[in-house]
């Protein structure tokens, strides 16, 4: 590859900047400020050809560092906030690191790495960074099991759904917000479109009283926001969003049932609502914005755009350049099969002329020999009206070795008086619509329900 086929993330910037920004609940950065000025203290030049490891305490300084530093080093992983430190040693050491850039050095000390690089606020320098390489981009899989996963990114490949993002001529430029936290995947794809498409972004803080960060959403006027299925319903259970009224809402990262895209369109009724599927691995594979679960089965097949997708014993399979190209590392697994597909692990079930999701082949609950999928008796449940969002999950028994049970969090208005009515409600349309085994023993209500720092609802068995 040539010099001038070589893009860095800031030469996608442009050059009408003065108003495109980057915040938090504590700053605002213009791109104008961080293009003619560094946030490295103007150190970016140091780490050319480095394997980088992008490690801050919060998401504004991960943001504007990883502008700066894409197209100088080698290779550069983004460290998420979760990231159990005593799983440090073995990334550094899959993923080559010998530089860390980071606000937080004390806890780099004595990890062998050579070079420690302080990250902070934008600061004029005659050193602006100028793009040398390709970088290879480099995030983690959750891991909750072990030391997670590295993948490997191409720019190209994770910029490879953002098509037509840029604002059409008259129109105001989109400002984007996510749940997400942007060294995540999901995150990290709309901290893309906003900086590729000609757009600001608005950053999320686990720290922040949700009224507070959806005033300061009005406040920096987001048009365009994202977030998972569970991220959605807190923000409806909250009573926050009647002051919202985005342009686009997005979700991603669980499966989106009908029970939670209808409840959005009924709060944001001037809104497109769109659901996407996407994984670390995968990449982005389709968006679906008919208001409808599932996705249409005329998407599958090879040949009919950028993305071939095919279902193989129930799971999904993708093939496409947005999809990582490697797991990184010294015993890693092979990403894809021989024919180049990624095996998603979601399982989908044809319905007429579409496929709906199912759950997780590594979430399946074992119900006397049974299987079951978690997520298809919580979409009956969301259902009914009065259901703002639950969790199923087994429990053991002497009889049957486990039975399902359910938590479920009811809506504001519910009418204490009528809890019992409620949950024979919900029993009667779970026998209604699924097999016995699949039934909860046992409906407990909840205030309610823990969600990961990734934005998924957290899954535990009792």
């Amino acid at each position: 590859m040539s010099q001038r086929e070589i893009f860095a993330l800031r030469d996608h910037l442009g050059t009408a900047l003065t108003e495109r920004t980057i915040s938090d609940p504590r700053h605002v950065v213009s791109l104008a400020e961080l293009s003619r000025g560094s946030c490295l203290g103007g150190r970016s030049g140091g780490l050319d050809g480095r394997s980088t490891l992008l490690a801050t305490s919060g998401q504004l300084l991960a943001g504007l560092a990883l502008i700066e530093i894409d197209g100088i080093a080698r290779r550069m992983l983004l460290c998420p906030p979760d990231l159990n430190d005593e799983h440090l040693g073995s990334i550094i050491t899959d993923a080559g690191i010998d530089a860390v850039v980071t606000d937080e050095p004390e806890r780099f000390a004595g990890c062998g790495v050579d070079l420690v690089v302080p990250v902070g606020l934008p600061q004029a320098t005659a050193q602006v960074a100028q793009t040398v390489r390709a970088t290879e981009w480099l995030m983690l899989t959750s891991g909750t099991s072990g030391v997670p996963k590295i993948v490997g990114h191409t720019l190209e490949g994770l910029c490879g759904a953002i098509v037509g993002d840029r604002p059409v001529p008259g129109e105001a430029s989109p400002v984007w917000a996510t749940f997400y936290d942007i060294r995540r995947y999901g995150g990290l794809q709309i901290f893309l479109r906003a900086i590729v498409g000609g757009g600001s972004m608005v950053l999320s803080d686990p720290g922040e009283v949700l009224a507070d960060h959806v005033s300061r959403l009005n406040a920096r006027g987001v048009s365009h926001i994202s977030g998972t299925p569970s991220h959605w319903r807190k923000l409806l259970m909250s009573g926050s969003a009647e002051q919202f009224a985005p342009r686009y809402v997005r979700l991603s990262g669980e499966i989106a049932d009908q029970a939670v895209l209808d409840g959005l369109k009924q709060t944001f009724p001037n809104a497109s609502i769109g659901h996407a599927y996407a994984s670390t691995e995968a990449g982005v594979g389709f968006a679906v914005n008919d208001g409808l679960e599932g996705f249409p089965a005329a998407l599958l097949g090879e040949g009919r755009g950028a993305v071939d997708m095919k279902v193989v014993d129930g799971s999904l399979r993708i093939r496409s350049k947005r999809a990582a190209h490697a797991y990184v590392g010294r015993a890693a697994a092979a990403l894809t099969d021989a024919d180049g597909y990624v095996d998603t692990g979601d399982m989908v079930e044809l319905r007429g002329d579409r496929y709906y999701f199912v759950g997780r082949r590594n979430g399946i609950i074992n119900v006397g020999g049974l299987k079951v999928h978690p997520e298809e008796i919580e979409a009956v449940i969301n259902g009914h009206p009065k259901v703002r969002m639950s969790r199923a999950k087994s429990r053991r028994s002497p009889i049957t070795g486990g039975i399902v049970v359910a938590e479920v969090v009811l809506t504001a208005d519910s009418d204490p008086a009528r809890v019992d009515a409620v949950r024979q409600e919900i029993l009667s349309e779970c026998r209604a619509r699924l097999a016995a085994h699949k039934v909860p023993a046992m409906i407990r209500f909840v205030p309610a329900l823990d969600v990961t720092p990734a934005g998924k609802l957290a899954r535990t068995d009792a």
